[in-house]
């Protein structure tokens, strides 16, 4: 097997506009059988989450990279990253000084799949649907800096906004923003089960069985009109229950490439192999994984207990056991490769002490040893997870000032149980919805945070995000977003642990890989094609 590492340029806060290709439905396909794309996520319709891939419901990973392929927005990340490019827009830019008026026109001649054209009316249906509707999911929260939409004409839609948003444009390249047709979504209620219908670069057809999507079949999408080039006329994305299942199929070759969320152990073993069919790429990667803290729990609500855990816990042993070289220990919610990052955690608790820990236990009369449980999923982020967790509880009960009990749950009962508020501790991962520090403060921290945690900082929202926001140029935002790291890692609202690197693994025959994900893990399955592998 073959190992490449893809060099690209560093994803350093708003970086400087990469242009995309401009293209259509009718560029760079080269025709044969589908694409077949292994992955571990799971896509389940339940009592609690029965419509997953509505646009104004979806917010994790897997679902946002279905519609990623069928949903068009009017920005896009453009290839390479960099700042978002217009897409189903032919422009859009700030109208004023003060970054609180935003319009977009419309590219012409734009269709949804079906043939309907698509007018200014349609894209202030979708993105007011979406905040209308205010899913639990908290998705909606990424257009809350709006006041109003308004439309020009059938091509111009203004966005006034309630406050200056420099991160606005990013906000309209994510999928909740994407264009709906209202003869196919109800403007007050959500679309049930696994249908799709937009203007992206595919149409989608889910094969279901039960209450879960096992294959989605992704076919080029002829009346798409966008930036982006498609390099193959058929995907089809196959779910796996695990990673070792997935990657069978990938050495019997039953798929042809597989990505999230492969096992550290296979990640190892494809880049220790030599020769072979099959080549291991490394991409650059945003992802990070932290504990969030219900602090109106009784076992966490007094915050020296979250102070002492934040003590306690060993990123660095956490990594090297469980993750070795795939991963990096984080001391804040913020990458260490995002303009704003600041290492508050290890400013203020240094390496893992259990002597402070225990006085800090001691001084807020806190009797040990305190009893909480650790929740994990056990199918979204990996196998890995729960050997995370395992050494998460023997480091914190190791130090007698702790008995830790772990508890695994499948993501579709484990979503809905956070959402409640069912539980004290939880693990969770992040991928961020645009490269930006923003994107790793604002979902935790800010009003109607998709964590629904009960820790409100009135100085974090009312004062530091709006100030944030108010600067185009990201390093003149950094005094605010430092604060807001510090007063994170004084209140321990959440701990951050690891930061990590993503992989793609794919037969020598299928081209594009290197940009079959980008650094916020979003899935560019256009980028695909057959071929020789470079």
């Amino acid at each position: 097997m073959n190992r490449k590492t893809l060099v690209l340029p560093a994803v350093i806060g708003l970086l400087a506009p990469v242009l995309a290709a401009c293209g259509g439905s009718d560029s760079g396909s080269d025709g044969g059988d589908a694409i077949v794309v292994g992955t571990t996520d799971r896509f389940t319709a339940s009592k609690d989450a029965p419509a997953p891939v509505d646009p104004a419901y979806a917010y994790d990973v897997g679902t946002w990279n279905i519609l990623r392929q069928t949903v068009q927005t009017l920005m896009i990340q453009p290839k390479g990253d960099g700042e978002p490019v217009p897409e189903a827009a032919q422009s859009c830019g700030f109208t004023d000084s003060g970054n609180e008026r935003y319009a977009c026109k419309l590219r012409d001649g734009l269709k949804f799949a079906g043939g309907d054209a698509i007018t200014a009316e349609d894209v202030k249906f979708s993105i007011d649907r979406a905040r209308a509707i205010q899913s639990d999911s908290g998705v909606f929260a990424l257009l809350s800096t709006i006041d109003t939409v308004e439309t020009q004409g059938d091509n111009e839609v203004i966005f006034h906004l309630k406050t200056a948003d420099a991160t606005f444009p990013y906000k309209l390249s994510t999928p909740v923003a994407g264009i709906v047709n209202p003869d196919d979504y109800e403007k007050n209620k959500l679309r049930d089960g696994f249908d799709v219908d937009g203007s992206g670069p595919y149409t989608m057809r889910a094969d279901v069985k039960g209450d879960e999507l096992v294959n989605a079949v992704f076919t080029k999408n002829p009346n798409y009109k966008g930036t982006l080039k498609v390099n193959n006329d058929k995907v089809e994305l196959r779910s796996f229950a695990d990673a070792d299942d997935m990657g069978s199929a990938l050495e019997k070759g039953d798929i042809d490439l597989m990505t999230r969320s492969m096992s550290p152990a296979q990640i190892q073993k494809l880049s220790d192999a030599s020769g072979g069919a099959v080549d291991l790429v490394e991409v650059a990667g945003l992802e990070i994984r932290y504990l969030a803290f219900n602090t109106s729990a009784p076992a966490v609500k007094s915050k020296a207990v979250r102070e002492a855990m934040a003590q306690v816990v060993d990123r660095n042993e956490l990594v090297s056991k469980v993750y070795g070289s795939q991963a990096e220990p984080l001391y804040s919610m913020v990458p260490a490769s995002i303009t704003g990052h600041s290492n508050s955690f290890f400013n203020k608790y240094g390496d893992p002490s259990v002597p402070k820990a225990k006085s800090v236990l001691t001084q807020a009369n806190i009797t040990t040893p305190v009893k909480l449980t650790l929740h994990y999923t056990t199918d979204h982020y990996g196998s890995a997870t729960k050997e995370e967790f395992e050494l998460l509880q023997k480091q914190l009960n190791d130090s007698g000032l702790f008995d830790v009990t772990i508890k695994g749950e499948p993501w579709a009962t484990f979503v809905p149980a956070e959402r409640k508020g069912e539980y004290e501790v939880w693990g969770m991962g992040w991928f961020p919805d645009f490269p930006d520090a923003d994107s790793y403060i604002a979902p935790f921290l800010d009003k109607d945070n998709f964590l629904k945690l009960p820790y409100a900082n009135s100085q974090i929202r009312n004062t530091l995000i709006p100030e944030s926001r108010r600067e185009a140029d990201r390093l003149s935002a950094v005094a605010s977003l430092t604060n807001i790291q510090d007063i994170v890692a004084e209140d321990v609202p959440l701990l951050p642990l690891w930061q990590g690197k993503q992989y793609v693994a794919a037969r020598d025959s299928v081209t594009g890989t290197a940009y079959a994900l980008n650094s916020s893990s979003t899935l560019q399955l256009w980028e695909l094609g057959r071929g020789v592998s470079g």
